[in-house]
């Protein structure tokens, strides 16, 4: 799952935010979340947010591990452009037709 969310978005951030090779941490680590939320919501479907426990019925802790990726999620989500409303927030460089080196 986290390598077919890196195949989705890599593209799309390479062109849209200007991401390269010093990213692709933060890129590989919102492939991961995206790919524990699915294991853990595979989880839940299976077992229920309720589960028997040594204690009896407890929550699936699944629930709380997927609350906390969406969580972190969300944040890259927003560092990266990834949302509508995150698009619209980044700010494309303009164009600088001027060839003169920055340390001029």
């Amino acid at each position: 799952m986290a390598s077919q969310e890196w195949r989705r978005v890599v593209p799309v951030l390479e062109v849209a935010a200007g991401i390269g090779e010093v990213d692709h941490t933060t890129v590989k680590d919102l492939c991961v979340c995206v790919a524990r939320i699915d294991q853990a919501e595979r989880d839940l479907s299976e077992r229920g947010l309720l589960v028997t426990a040594e204690r009896g019925t407890v929550k699936n802790g699944a629930a709380t591990i997927a609350a906390q990726y969406r969580t972190q999620l969300a944040r890259y989500i927003r560092e990266l452009g990834l949302s509508p409303s995150a698009r619209a927030a980044i700010a494309v460089p303009e164009s600088d037709d001027d060839d003169s080196d920055i340390w001029d």
